[in-house]
């Protein structure tokens, strides 16, 4: 390792790069902690004992005082410690953490640092993007804390530890924050060390167990690519493997033992709600994609988890969540067939309820079917937006792209709203563009249906593959409003053909659904299209979704 500089006057953050096995991307990630400017007085880039040329990468940099390698002679396991190793060799009052295979986004220092000195904050927390890769999509990380525009309030605010805003707890991230050294260590903060997988967790609540003065902002600060193509997946995408929860699992029980340890129980229930609203969701939805074994001992993994849980964190969860809860705590083993859909549309992020729409011995809606009859308990006092809603979507292709939905009765619910027209939604998941078409709903056995269409020509896109996810937004006779996500009743339909559009030109054109069975419609013209579908490129893209 390095001998420790002399801290620079100008300079007052440590930027502590981690690398392993990744001499294609950290060159990049090591210069855009440079382009920071005079405010960065090092950059740590621990290397956990990489096999390939990343050491050869980090020796370019021999001309840069400011890089420091730290070499590392064996590999740790995790991410947990080689962060620990550059905390420790930090000299300067601040650190901020960086991937190997992510960026800093130009202006993050100068923006966290200002934002620490008019605060006096021991931590400043920033915007995360996230950055699909081949096709560049972007998102905002824990949207509803950072982005306005989806409703976030707390930018420009300075909380005094996070109690009264436990919401807080859904930001496990520890990239996108600039943390004064000596308050983690004042408080002994660091990483789990060792193969440690989602260390991010813990130590996120280390952090806000030690009730640090935290301002959030709205200032960009970190770019993570998130590399669904790559030959190695990072721990959050490899989600097809058991061990992959199991240690997911682990880490949030190590969460709640650390709120517990530092009195702050409310905290605790806050992260068993937030399992319950936002982890076990995401995996129960793709179950179908995987294999029986799996599902078996997930399903006895996650009620092991969950029969520890609180019954005040269940109960300030969300109804889905508390529905699931209940629902896995009735059923031992895993259910299959339209059972399993059940739960899963369910798990979807625009939660539903699928028919048939079962009740109870006592009339009361249930779940789905003994022996998991359990109550949904809230339904009618759910708001018109809260409501699970399904709407079924049929498609037909040719000039024009026609859709009809189905929306369904709910238990009464829809019924007594009154709904009287419909806005469908076509968003393309590359660029992110809509397009929208409103039709009237009009009552059938059972529900309303309503159709709408567009030109086909509209859905193209020049060159490559265009692939549109479907959402309608219900509107009622009061002015309330409720969203679902277009469903495609069979599941995946795997229908593919080729239609004439204008002047004679093919369309290759396939309607699929999504693992939550959420309606996809793929188009491609020309030849550079066509390729791609029969590539296989369709695969690639979108069966992580």
């Amino acid at each position: 390792m390095s001998e420790s500089p002399r801290p620079q006057a100008a300079a007052r953050v440590s930027v502590v790069v981690i690398a392993y096995n990744d001499a294609a991307h950290v060159g990049d990630a090591v210069r855009s902690a440079l382009a920071q400017g005079d405010a960065v007085g090092e950059v740590l880039v621990v290397d956990d004992a990489s096999g390939d040329d990343t050491p050869g990468v980090l020796a370019g940099f021999a001309d840069e005082p400011r890089v420091r390698p730290l070499i590392r002679r064996e590999n740790s396991g995790g991410c947990g410690t080689p962060r620990n190793d550059g905390v420790d060799a930090a000299v300067h009052p601040y650190v901020l953490f960086l991937d190997s295979d992510d960026l800093l986004l130009p202006g993050a220092v100068d923006g966290l640092l200002a934002v620490a000195d008019e605060q006096d904050a021991d931590v400043v927390a920033g915007i995360c993007v996230r950055r699909e890769l081949p096709e560049g999509r972007e998102t905002v990380w824990a949207p509803s804390l950072y982005d306005a525009s989806q409703g976030a309030t707390l930018p420009g605010t300075v909380l005094d530890g996070i109690e009264k805003h436990p919401e807080f707890v859904l930001d496990t991230l520890s990239v996108n924050k600039l943390y004064r050294r000596d308050f983690l260590d004042r408080h002994a903060i660091r990483f789990p060390d060792g193969a440690f997988h989602y260390e991010d967790f813990v130590f996120s609540a280390r952090v806000q167990a030690a009730a640090p003065r935290l301002a959030v902002t709205d200032v960009p600060v970190y770019v993570w690519h998130v590399r669904r193509q790559a030959a190695t997946l990072s721990i959050s995408l490899r989600r097809a493997s058991l061990a992959n929860w199991e240690h997911r699992i682990a880490a949030h029980a190590a969460v709640v033992d650390v709120f517990r340890t530092a009195g702050r129980p409310a905290l605790a229930r806050a992260a068993q709600t937030k399992f319950l609203d936002y982890d076990l969701p995401m995996y129960l939805r793709e179950l179908p994609q995987r294999t029986a074994a799996y599902r078996a001992a997930w399903w006895t993994a996650t009620r092991a988890h969950l029969a520890g849980f609180e019954s005040a964190a269940v109960a300030d969860a969300q109804a889905p969540g508390r529905w699931l809860h209940a629902g896995l705590a009735a059923l031992p083993a895993v259910p299959e067939g339209r059972e399993l859909t059940r739960f899963v549309e369910l798990a979807a992020p625009l939660p539903r309820l699928v028919p048939p729409y079962p009740r109870g011995e006592d009339g009361a809606p249930v779940l789905s079917a003994a022996p998991a009859d359990v109550p949904l308990e809230g339904l009618a006092e759910l708001a018109p937006a809260e409501l699970p809603l399904a709407v079924d979507g049929a498609v037909t292709v040719g000039a024009s792209t026609r859709l009809t939905l189905t929306v369904h009765e709910l238990y009464g619910r829809v019924a007594a709203l009154r709904p009287t027209a419909v806005r469908v939604s076509f968003t393309e998941r590359v660029s992110a563009g809509e397009l929208s078409a409103d039709a009237p709903l009009l009552p059938v056995d059972e529900g309303w249906t309503a159709t709408v269409s567009l030109p086909t020509a509209k859905l193209l896109r020049a060159g490559r593959l265009a692939a549109w996810s479907v959402r309608a937004e219900l509107r009622y006779a009061d002015g309330s409003t409720g969203e679902a996500e277009v469903r495609a009743p069979q599941g995946f339909v795997g229908r593919r053909g080729m239609v004439l559009g204008r002047l004679g030109r093919v369309l290759l054109v396939q309607v699929v659904a999504s693992a939550r069975r959420g309606l996809v419609l793929r188009f491609a013209g020309g030849a550079v299209g066509a390729r791609q579908v029969m590539s296989g490129r369709f695969k690639r893209l979108f069966a992580a979704r």
